[in-house]
């Protein structure tokens, strides 16, 4: 199944050049390309992508363009694709909705790989910029008591699952579940740890076992 992807950079000779290299396998379609957060926002309202990618700095914000599309619920999901590796930034991409977090120094292949699991909801940010973020996030939390340990097995289980990088209906089949009751235990596990998105939830995990 092919996936449909709105593309919008104001770089013309790179978003030109991301088209190619997204649609040379087949795997996925550019169904829209803009150059703003104004024509990103019209283009999800217009063709429901399951994938919209988003630059951080393009005329309007970025960040801007991901908190109008999640509002009105127009992408399947959201994903930066960016130079800046600046922890702020990171935070307020997942805070205005997005699951992908992706550096432009990306190779092709690689990039696809990582659209291919953001289609189904696997969250990713760039390996070198996931630590720093967790710092941020964990800064000031040491005497709080640790959420994970409210977690049941079920939810553990889940959760090591989700930060290895699966995805709800690969945790479904591999714990051999439902993928809707997986989905409800993800709802569960977010509000109990007071995350917002998968994406924190794994940095959170990581953290967590990793001092055990």
């Amino acid at each position: 199944m092919t996936i449909r992807i709105v593309l919008a950079d104001d770089h013309p000779i790179f978003r030109d050049g991301l088209v190619v290299s997204l649609e040379e396998t087949g795997e996925f379609e550019v169904v829209g390309v803009g150059g703003s957060s104004a024509d990103a926002v019209r283009l999800c309202q217009e063709l429901r992508p399951d994938v919209v990618l988003l630059d951080l700095s393009m005329p309007g914000s970025g960040i801007s363009a991901a908190k109008q599309i999640s509002e009105d619920s127009t992408a399947g999901h959201i994903a930066m694709l960016t130079v800046s590796e600046d922890d702020s930034d990171v935070m307020a991409a997942m805070n205005a909705g997005a699951i992908g977090y992706v550096l432009k120094g990306i190779s092709a292949v690689d990039l696809r790989r990582v659209l291919k699991g953001i289609s189904q909801g696997e969250a990713h940010v760039s390996p070198t910029l996931a630590a720093r973020v967790l710092k941020v996030m964990q800064a000031g939390k040491s005497a709080e008591p640790d959420p994970i340990e409210d977690l049941t097995k079920r939810e553990e289980d889940i959760l090591r699952l989700v930060a290895k990088g699966l995805t709800n209906r690969e945790v479904a089949n591999k714990l051999k579940l439902q993928e809707k009751t997986v989905k409800h235990y993800m709802t569960a596990i977010l509000e109990k740890l007071h995350a917002r998105n998968r994406v924190e939830a794994a940095l959170m995990a990581h953290e967590a076992w990793n001092k055990k």
